[in-house]
């Protein structure tokens, strides 16, 4: 029976780049094969969400909602978009960081069952490639030691998951033991990113945004925010000093190229038959990590 991975995400009708993730890890997950078919579906630019799935032809439909946590978007718009039928958020039955997917039916499309996955950014295998980001900025792949994490998260009191996300990597990377100190942080809300040195003893601080595209936040809110530069036109050094530390700033975490690891883990954890395609990702991701990096530094 064929299969076929839909990835759906935000898009921006303002920045051509916040779907550049979103291909790029389509075109890898092509690459390695597991799937009949690869497609992409966006919010706010073509195809559509309400439009992709008329574009699969498989029976076997996996979704996979390139989002950092559960919310809005993934309990409402895109199930509504896909027109999934009998969709009820309790079947998820998540406490906001544990969905993982459900199996239903399309209104508008006939014959093909659809297994609707949890957002990329709850899973645990989101803790690897934020471990990874900071390897792929600072080019060594061993770094923790001396080193402060930072993850940072938009944070809003309008959805108390946006934190929980931020807060469960955070965690597992301090498990970990592998970095000196490992902070959560927010944009709009407290602990802030503006105050970052404040939370650091190490000298030496990466700090990585667990959003899924750069933009508007990443690319001129957060860098202004903590002193990385007065204005991000002018660009900024990685490292950059501010108040006696260099502060590795990775970008979005989205764009690094093991997400396509997460996005296949979600599919395969609802049922479906990739191979060895998640293991060829992680070799594939792991050979162009230092090529990775010399983008991460995006504000140069």
């Amino acid at each position: 029976m064929s299969q076929a991975l839909v990835i759906v995400a935000h898009g921006s009708h303002l920045n051509p780049d916040s779907s550049a993730p979103t291909h790029d890890h389509a075109d890898t997950i092509r690459a390695v094969g597991g799937f009949d078919e690869v497609q992409t579906g966006f919010w706010k630019e073509e195809p559509s969400l309400r439009e992709v799935l008329r574009t699969v032809e498989s029976d076997e439909v996996f979704v996979v909602p390139l989002f950092v946590s559960e919310g809005y978007f993934t309990e409402q718009v895109i199930p509504r978009e896909l027109r999934l039928d009998g969709w009820d958020v309790s079947d998820w039955d998540s406490d906001g960081l544990s969905a993982d997917h459900v199996t239903l039916t399309a209104t508008d499309v006939d014959g093909k069952r659809v297994h609707y996955c949890g957002p990329v950014g709850t899973h645990e295998s989101m803790t690897d490639v934020i471990v990874r980001r900071a390897e792929t900025i600072t080019e060594d792949p061993e770094v923790g030691e001396g080193f402060g994490l930072a993850v940072v998260g938009h944070g809003t009191e309008r959805n108390e998951n946006s934190a929980k996300a931020i807060y469960y990597h955070a965690d597992r990377i301090a498990e970990m033991d592998r970095f000196e100190e490992v902070q959560a942080l927010f944009m709009d809300e407290e602990p802030e990113v503006d105050d970052v040195t404040d939370y650091f003893e190490s000298e030496d601080v990466v700090v990585v945004p667990l959003f899924i595209a750069d933009g508007f936040h990443t690319q001129e809110d957060i860098p202004e925010d903590m002193g990385l530069t007065d204005d991000y036109r002018t660009g900024y050094d990685v490292p950059a000093e501010v108040d006696g530390h260099r502060i590795w700033y990775a970008g979005a975490v989205g764009t690094e190229g093991l997400m396509a690891d997460v996005i296949l883990e979600r599919a395969v954890e609802a049922g479906a038959d990739v191979g060895d395609a998640v293991e060829r990702v992680r070799e594939r991701t792991r050979r162009t990590g230092t090529d990775a990096g010399a983008s991460g530094a995006a504000g140069d």
